[in-house]
């Protein structure tokens, strides 16, 4: 039996410890499938002519990607009565295809529209630092298989914050491609104007191993800047409102940084956190759209906070939509602009410290807001980002540090989230 085998194996025993907690991470775990997938990986690493970049590594994938025989559900129940999928999609073949093993199906927000994490099919999981703390979302059990050392990778998306927001509660490195760079046929959409592929992982060499991998090359060529980098401190947008806890990560940082050598610019970007209400409208129009013939079945069988997004749509005319359409692309445009003269622009990943599910659940509108709001901006903006833990001494659960750029800069935005990495964490 080879390593690889041995590798998943070992790792399905730590998942069946767990016993009925395992029950609130996978929507679909099958040791036979994942063994199966693992001799597979065995061979195609054994016969490679050079090394694969995933090789062994077990990746969890969200409910939203098609793999083979397997029913896409997105978590919820009014799509577990759809066929099994025919083929794996493009992602879920490049992963193989680079070694990996892909290990159960994850739990996520139902629909992917949340960024709490909740679902009250599957249950929700607690984030790897507080027993009863929300996971993020919506790619929730991803996040907390990664955390857990259960896997190496997960595969998420992001349509608001969804691979950044649970990366950033779980003291994990996630990033969301610009929407062009990783493929997303045979990925169940939310609101396909806004939705991206991207990995979740422990360290930021194998996120990017990954990112590299889903992507079919983009950004081979990142490597560490050695020249001091000019970063945008945003203003009037992302730093405004901040909790004490996600204040003083931020401050940190950027203390850090300075002290590091790089310059830190002030940047007015009051006129994107003005448009904020465009995602609501923009997302549910769209969510809409592909649900509109399922709202029946949903407000019987479905999660009634994703339900009341949806059905957002209801109170606005075809001209709102029209116009919030309009509006995003001159926003995209002048979001470009703004950032042109910079290497990257950074930002707290989360605007306030995460807090309990049980606070959540009472108090879901303003929690979620607040949990999608700093990653919710740069998906308006048709962005590109990534996140990075920050640790502070005396405190256990690390902060989150967002580095973005404009649509097509994921090379620049991972080269310079390898350079912080450095110089916050330490790291290569």
């Amino acid at each position: 039996m080879g390593e690889i085998v041995e590798k998943a194996r070992a790792a399905i025993g730590r998942v069946e410890a767990l016993g009925d907690a395992a029950d609130v991470l996978f929507t679909e775990f099958t040791p036979e499938r994942i063994l199966a997938a693992a001799e597979e990986a065995q061979a195609r690493v054994e016969a490679a002519v050079r090394p694969l970049p995933l090789a062994g590594l077990l990746v969890s994938v969200k409910d939203l990607y098609d793999e083979a025989g397997q029913r896409t559900s997105a978590a919820s129940r009014i799509l577990l009565d759809r066929e099994p999928a025919s083929a794996d999609c493009p992602v879920v073949a490049r992963i193989k295809a680079a070694g990996g093993v892909p290990f159960g199906r994850t739990t996520m927000s139902e629909l992917a529209y949340s960024g709490v994490g909740l679902n009250p099919h599957y249950g929700t999981p607690s984030n790897v630092f507080e027993e009863g703390g929300i996971p993020g979302g919506s790619t929730s059990g991803g996040a907390v298989t990664v955390a857990l050392g259960l896997c190496d990778l997960a595969l998420g998306t992001d349509t608001g914050g969804s691979v950044r927001i649970p990366a950033a509660i779980n003291g994990l490195y996630g990033h969301k491609p610009s929407q062009d760079k990783v493929p997303l046929d045979g990925v169940h959409p939310l609101a396909m104007s806004f939705d991206s592929c991207g990995p979740l992982a422990r360290d930021f060499a194998t996120m990017l191993s990954a990112y590299q991998v889903m992507s079919n090359g983009d950004a081979l060529s990142v490597e560490v800047p050695t020249a001091p980098l000019r970063l945008a401190v945003p203003q009037g947008a992302f730093t405004n409102d901040l909790d004490d806890w996600s204040r003083g990560h931020f401050l940190a940082a950027c203390a850090d940084l300075e002290a590091s050598g790089h310059e830190l610019v002030p940047l007015d970007l009051e006129f994107l956190h003005a448009a904020l209400g465009l995602n609501r409208i923009l997302v549910s129009a769209e969510a809409h759209a592909l649900y509109h013939d399922e709202l029946d079945r949903l407000a019987t069988m479905g999660d009634p906070r994703v339900l009341a997004r949806i059905r957002f749509r209801e109170t606005l005319s075809d001209e709102d939509v029209a116009e919030a359409r309009a509006a995003r692309v001159e926003l995209i445009a002048r979001v470009a602009e703004a950032l042109s003269g910079f290497d990257a622009l950074i930002a707290p990943t989360l605007q306030i410290r995460p807090p309990k599910i049980a606070e959540a659940e009472a108090d879901f509108d303003r929690i979620n807001a607040a949990m999608l709001r700093n990653t919710s901006l740069l998906n308006l903006a048709d962005a590109c980002a990534m996140t990075l833990p920050t640790r502070r001494a005396g405190e256990g659960r690390p902060g989150a540090l967002m580095i973005g750029g404009a649509k097509g800069m994921d090379a620049r935005v991972l080269s310079v989230g390898a350079r912080i990495d450095r110089d916050l964490n330490g790291a290569g």
